[in-house]
């Protein structure tokens, strides 16, 4: 793997998961990375669950993944804190995400303002812990 060491981040296994994809696909990841990069240049990333995730300390605050039907979808982890409107809930917890079908969907200043919060409206993964703990008193 190739580290970065400007910002310490690890970039060679998000690079190959970007180049393994579709010329057009590829191009939208890329153009999500560099602005993922540009705005929380702290956060490390990997390609974690089979798709690149951006951390700031451990906690997942931002990924991209591409979907069967060649969409690229940009999860936000606690993304339902955010309180915008073009972001779609997903699951039951905090997560929401923008899918696109091409980079030239790809909107540059909505998108740095939700990394910007995704740097700092950070999910809290105790929720997760608590969860999983009453499920385990619960049996």
């Amino acid at each position: 793997m190739k580290q970065d060491s400007k910002a310490h981040r690890t970039t060679g296994s998000v690079a190959a998961y970007d180049a393994a994809q579709s010329a057009a696909v590829a191009a939208t990841c890329k153009r999500l990375r560099a602005e993922i990069e540009r705005v929380l240049p702290e956060a490390t990333s990997k390609v974690w669950h089979g798709a690149p995730v951006w951390f700031v300390g451990e906690v997942p605050v931002v990924g991209y993944n591409v979907t069967a039907k060649g969409d690229v979808s940009l999860l936000f982890w606690n993304g339902q804190a955010f309180d915008e409107p073009a972001l779609e809930p997903v699951g039951k917890f905090k997560a929401a995400r923008k899918m696109f079908a091409d980079a030239s969907e790809i909107e540059v200043s909505p998108l740095q303002r939700w990394l910007k919060l995704a740097g700092t409206n950070i999910w809290d993964v105790s929720v997760i812990r608590r969860l999983r703990a009453r499920a385990r008193k619960a049996r």
